[in-house]
């Protein structure tokens, strides 16, 4: 059997399920995150200084590539809807739409702390939404749903709505706890809902604030003690971050602090300088 047969037979068995949309966006999605991240690697890299930079204007504004994602995104679904189904229109705007998204979550940690924190501690929370919008992408592709919903008698559609709140609330529970990674695969895959919702909170999570703490001391410490900061998964979580999105810049929130407290002696000065304009004869001065 040869490699073009294969892949012929796997998108035909993708169609059979309709499913050609959503493998077309996994698709791009993780092809414009592996070539993005590559691509900021190499402009931090001294060893390939020849490799294009950022797009800055000469005012100093900084274009992220956020918003070329966020634009090739818009295309792309507008596009989407125009073609209304038609083969190869419907795919090609489907394989954008992934490239779209993929500049765009690994800008994640943007959105978040609305700060270029790209390469600092706060960059790499965009390296774990992107092995979780994947994650959700690839079980909705094997074909994993959260709950099937019924139609027909009243029971059926009473167990579906109840099935569906026992999910919610499981989910819910998950995040609360902190186990996001839990919370979004449960979400289609029940028993790891309820695995995480039944297991302890991390020891600064909403959950743990609110259930643990004074009311609970012994559960406090059992989680501190359970999700201690070097522990092996954690290790393994931060190598595989470095490994996907570099090591996050040595000082820079050290510079970062000085940069503001260049800022307050800047406003400060600009202050007083306002009030001698102000009060010329004040004998204070």
């Amino acid at each position: 059997m040869t490699t073009a047969s294969v892949f012929t037979d796997f998108w035909d068995r993708i169609s059979e399920h309709e499913l050609q949309g959503l493998y077309l966006v996994l698709v791009g999605f993780l092809g414009s995150f592996a070539f993005i991240r590559m691509s900021t690697r190499l402009q931090r890299s001294p060893r390939v200084p020849w490799w294009p930079g950022s797009i800055v204007s000469d005012s100093g504004v900084h274009l992220h590539h956020l918003v070329f994602g966020i634009v090739t995104m818009m295309a792309a679904g507008a596009g989407g809807f125009a073609a209304f189904g038609n083969s190869p229109w419907t795919e090609i705007c489907a394989l954008a739409f992934g490239v779209g998204a993929g500049l765009t979550i690994d800008e994640f940690a943007l959105w978040v702390y609305l700060d270029d924190v790209y390469w600092a501690k706060e960059g790499r929370s965009s390296i774990d939404a992107t092995v979780i919008a994947a994650a959700l992408m690839l079980l909705a592709l094997l074909g994993f749903t959260p709950f099937t919903i019924e139609e027909g008698s009243v029971g059926a559609i009473l167990g579906t709505a109840l099935s569906a709140l026992v999910v919610f609330v499981l989910v819910a529970i998950c995040f609360a706890k902190d186990r996001i990674m839990h919370g979004c695969i449960g979400f289609f895959v029940f028993p790891v809902a309820l695995y995480g919702a039944c297991r302890l909170g991390k020891p600064d999570s909403a959950w743990a604030r609110r259930r643990y703490g004074e009311r609970r001391p012994g559960k406090q410490t059992r989680a501190e003690a359970r999700f201690l900061p070097d522990r092996r998964t954690e290790r393994f979580k931060e190598a595989f971050r470095d490994v996907v999105g570099g090591k996050p810049s040595e000082g820079l929130a050290a510079a970062k602090e000085e940069a503001f407290a260049a800022t307050r002696e800047a406003g400060e000065e600009v202050r007083q300088r306002a009030e001698r304009v102000t009060h010329p004869d004040d004998p204070a001065d």
